[in-house]
């Protein structure tokens, strides 16, 4: 327990702060209340910030790089194979052409939010 005395009695975070808890928040199989209580912080508030997050569009997610287990075939013959592979939750994959218009892309990852 952190006790903070004087003036000022609101603890503070910096962006960066925030920022990594929010990520810890949204890693898979993370619980809010475990890592409310690993970096010391109400679960309202990390509520509070995943919302914001989200609401501002600022909310970046970490990439991770695989290597194909196996070549894209592509759904249409001669059509290019993905530039971008998204595993979801539940096995859902869903894969944007290299062609894509920018307005499909920003639409389907909109969508996914």
């Amino acid at each position: 327990m952190t006790v903070i005395s004087g003036p000022e009695r609101r603890r503070r975070w910096s962006a960066g702060e925030r920022e990594e808890i929010v990520l810890a928040s949204f890693a898979p199989g993370a619980v809010v209340a475990e890592v409310a209580r690993q970096f010391d912080v109400s679960t309202s508030l990390i509520y509070q910030w995943r919302r914001n997050a989200q609401q501002s569009g600022a909310m970046f997610v970490p990439a991770v790089m695989a290597e194909d287990e196996a070549p894209v075939v592509p759904a249409v013959p001669g059509a290019d194979s993905a530039a971008i592979r998204l595993d979801l939750a539940g096995g859902t994959r869903v894969s944007i052409a290299a062609t894509a218009p920018a307005r499909l892309v920003l639409a389907v990852l909109r969508a996914l939010r």
